[in-house]
């Protein structure tokens, strides 16, 4: 989803040529790959999207494949880039690398400053160590290697397995299945309580593009560089329960909403502070229920093509 927002993006830059590779091209968990390709592509710049991804049923059934699998695409990555001569690169990392009960809205500052949300652990300890291996580069080598940390994104392209799936694409395909099944309601997982902040994915490509496009010293004139992540979200949030109510709106759903208080909620809440990246000139622009539509009839058009999606 991102990788796909980000060609859509960098693509309409004047004089950039695209590297584009598929995964059966270029197996990122394959370090002498990864060296052949950047030895025989040389590119100057990279956006680390790729990761092992998914929602609180994948977090806790797949474990060691989370914390495993992203620490060596890193590790490859940014080693690489190093090796290689990038020029500048990008790495994409989520808001749950933030402590469960961490202080709302959420600073860059409050980075290991408590207990993760145990649902994403492993995750979240993989894509710090991304953001640690990034400033160590920077502070041993000189690099110029940057952070971003993504508030929950949905959009185009998302993942819309029924049980693999984050929050938005799993409900979207529930609310679309019950409406096509004329189902009297649709079960939400826990309470509905949780806040949630929820940026489109084609506003995270702008924000990316953006923070790539800033000059050095511009870049780093006011960020420490043992801090040097970027938070990027809308600076908004919203209930999963108003959220439930929005996309049925959006599908057109009119049965009711029930909340299955058995399911985890995961964490309390996770309200972004975007301030830093306000400072650097941007901000989101797409709003949740006109984002939601989009996202929706993309759904519909390619629902047959999708990923373990209801037809």
């Amino acid at each position: 989803m991102v990788g796909a927002a980000l060609v859509d993006e960098v693509q309409n830059l004047d004089s950039v040529e695209l590297l584009v590779n598929s995964r059966q091209e270029l197996d990122l968990l394959d370090s002498r790959k990864v060296d052949r390709f950047f030895k025989d592509s040389r590119p100057d710049q990279v956006y680390i999207a790729a990761a092992k991804v998914g929602g609180i049923h994948a977090n806790n059934e797949y474990p060691a494949d989370f914390i495993f699998e992203n620490l060596v695409i890193q590790n490859n990555l940014v080693s690489a880039a190093y090796r290689f001569g990038v020029s500048r690169l990008l790495m994409l990392g989520s808001s749950c690398i933030y402590p469960k009960l961490a202080e709302q809205p959420i600073s860059e500052t409050a980075l290991m400053t408590g207990p993760l949300e145990s649902t994403n652990e492993p995750y979240a300890i993989a894509k710090i160590a991304g953001i640690k291996l990034c400033e160590s580069f920077n502070r041993q080598h000189g690099t110029d290697f940057r952070s971003v940390m993504p508030t929950n994104l949905y959009g185009p392209n998302d993942n819309f397995h029924p049980e693999n799936s984050h929050v938005i694409p799993a409900m979207m395909q529930r609310f679309h299945k019950a409406k096509e099944q004329n189902e009297r309601s649709v079960t939400i997982w826990g309470t509905g309580k949780p806040m949630r902040e929820f940026l489109h994915v084609s506003d995270m490509a702008r924000a990316c593009v953006h923070v790539m496009s800033l000059e050095r010293e511009s870049f780093w004139q006011d960020i420490d560089v043992r801090c040097s992540h970027i938070n990027v979200g809308t600076g908004e949030d919203c209930s999963i329960r108003e959220l439930a109510e929005t996309m049925a709106r959006v599908v057109g759903f009119k049965g009711d909403l029930v909340f299955d208080t058995e399911k985890p909620d995961g964490t309390p809440r996770k309200l972004l502070d975007v301030s830093r990246l306000s400072k650097l000139g941007w901000k989101a622009s797409v709003e949740l229920e006109g984002g939601l539509a989009e996202t929706y009839q993309w759904f519909l058009t390619h629902r047959e093509t999708l990923r373990g999606a209801c037809s």
